[in-house]
This record gives structure tokens, sequence and C-alpha cells, in this order.
């Protein structure tokens, strides 16, 4: 079996400084945003794939679970795209439990957007298909800036599954976030909907939009046909047809 430290080697093996100045900054590392304090070694997510490959069926769980609250930036991604890969090839209930115990108890450290949005539908939202959404719920009501982002991105996976009960859900609870990586993901997961049943999204930003923030609504209306996304922007009549 594989260790941490050999992980993190590995990782540190593909370092890249001209990248990593570049990641700082488009992650919001600087004092008082977001990503306030992050560190990167540059390595691209492609990148990280090959070390997940290399690594995901000779690592165990406890030693993932040293690298979670590691400073790097692409360690903790790392170790979370492995357990992915350790939750998605699970034989069992058990093993996929394990998994989605240590994410939930680290979710302190899955700490940035991407960090998020590579794991949190193939990790929690895919264990909550077939045993309740409760938990999202709970995450969603935090006043944890990326458990919040974590309840709306999981529901990804009930989307995929035509399942919209959770993310409408998810949506509601945070329709009037103030931070605008919430509205965001709230935007992605309904314009999402809308990819599979666009009643569905319509009918829900029919009731909201007026009050929705901009950059939510901008989000989840991109792949409106053009009257139909003027009409929500400038905050007409929207019709039930058009």
């Amino acid at each position: 079996m594989k260790t941490a430290k050999e992980l993190i080697q590995e990782i540190k093996n593909h370092a890249n400084p001209e990248k990593a100045a570049a990641l700082s900054r488009f992650f919001k590392t600087g004092a008082g945003q977001y990503g306030e304090g992050d560190v990167f070694w540059g390595l691209t997510v492609p990148v990280q794939r090959g070390v997940v490959k290399n690594f995901y069926k000779e690592i165990s769980l406890q030693e993932l679970k040293k690298l979670l609250p590691h400073e790097v930036h692409e360690v903790r991604l790392t170790a979370l795209m492995i357990m992915v890969e350790i939750y998605r090839r699970a034989k069992t209930e058990e093993e996929k439990l394990a998994v989605v115990e240590l994410y939930l108890k680290n979710l302190a450290y899955v700490n940035n957007w991407d960090l998020v949005d590579l794991t949190a539908h193939r990790i929690l939202g895919d264990w909550c298909l077939s045993h309740g959404w409760e938990e999202l719920v709970r995450l969603a009501k935090t006043d944890h800036l990326w458990s919040q982002r974590v309840a709306m991105v999981s529901t990804a996976a009930f989307i995929d599954r035509s399942r919209f009960d959770a993310p409408l859900r998810m949506a509601t609870i945070l329709l009037h976030h103030p931070h605008d990586l919430i509205h965001k993901a709230v935007g992605w997961m309904l314009r999402e909907i809308g990819k599979k049943n666009y009643e569905v999204e319509y009918n829900f930003l029919k009731e909201h939009y007026s009050t929705m923030p901009r950059t939510m609504l901008r989000y989840a209306i991109e792949r409106f046909d053009e009257p139909v996304r003027q009409a929500f922007l400038k905050g007409k009549s929207v019709t039930d047809r058009f």
C-alpha cells in the first residue's frame, strides 16, 4: 500500500511555480477573499487525474484522511478525487458509507469551489439518492459557505436522474444567500434542471426571478431563447408561454 507521504511527493514532483502563481490569483487567495491563505503548487486537473490513476488502488482511506487538512490545494483535491474513485468502485454499501463519512467529517477542508464541484455530487449526492437527502438540507441551512455549496452541487446527482425535488429544495433554501459563489451554484443547478425539463426550471424561475440575485438568474437562464432571457432580465411580465 502507498502512503500519504508518497502521494504528497508525487504531487510535488509536478509542481509548476508559474502556474501556481496564476492559480493563486484565479482562486482568490488574497486577504479577505474566499480562498484566503490557500497554497498552490501549480498542477492542472488533468495532471492530478494522472496521479489519481496511479494511487487510487493502493492507498487507504486512513492515509487519505491525513491529506485532507493539508495546506496545499492540489494535495487536498487529489485526495478528494481519489475518494471519488474509491467510492465509485466500492462493491458494498459499507465501503461507500466509509467514504461518505470521511467526506462529511472533513468538509472544512473541501474549501474552494473546484474541490466541491469535482466531488460533491459524485460522493455525497450519489449516496443521498438512495439514502435520503436530509443531510443536504442540514448542510444548506448551515452558515458555512462551502458546506452550502456542497449541498447545492450534490443535487446534480438527482438532476442527472431527472429527480428535481432535492435541487429545488436546496435552491429555495439558498435563494437569498449573500455570496455570489452560492448564486452561481444555484443558477448552475437550475440551468441543469432546464436541460432535463424546461418547464420545471421555467416555472421555478417564474415564481422567484424577481427576487433572486442577478448572478443566479443569469446563470439559470443562460440557455433560454433570447426573448425569454430578456423578459426575465428586464423584469417584464413573464407569461406561461414563449
